[in-house]
């Protein structure tokens, strides 16, 4: 399975995508603003803002874990760079997200709506998908 974020242009201190899955339209997202890397050479970024940066684009593996901040299974991005504990969870804005990704079935100005809906349907999909063996990625775009 194929999870695929296009970012937009980031907004009122967030930024707002669309979440995709095998081509076709699952929820909106989002996610701290980018903060472009001064020095793509180095493994760091940076221009970092520790809890108040999003992910690198690239492509990362998606699995099932437990979470000791949210107490419950949630899916986990491996390897990215700079970043650890990065999920895809429930939130409403940008104080939610500390460098993850937030989902929802809905988005306007800086925040995101539905959220708990989207991430059951989102939980659903990925679950199958590991149950029969499938491997899970994203690949995160920027606008």
């Amino acid at each position: 399975m194929l999870l695929t974020l296009q970012r937009r242009p980031a907004e009122k201190g967030a930024t707002h995508g669309e979440l995709f899955i095998d081509g076709v339209i699952e929820c909106w997202t989002l996610e701290d603003p980018i903060r472009e890397d001064p020095n793509k050479q180095t493994p760091e970024n940076e221009a970092k803002v520790a809890g108040n940066t999003c992910i690198p684009a690239g492509k990362y593996r998606v699995v099932l874990t437990k979470s000791n901040r949210f107490k419950k299974v949630l899916p986990e991005l491996l390897k990215v760079p700079g970043f650890t504990g990065v999920r895809i969870h429930a939130g409403n804005g940008p104080e939610n997200t500390e460098g993850c990704i937030l989902v929802g079935q809905s988005a306007t100005d800086g925040r995101i709506h539905g959220s708990k809906d989207a991430m059951v349907e989102l939980m659903a999909a990925i679950s199958s998908a590991l149950d029969t063996g499938e491997q899970v990625w994203i690949e995160v775009k920027d606008p």
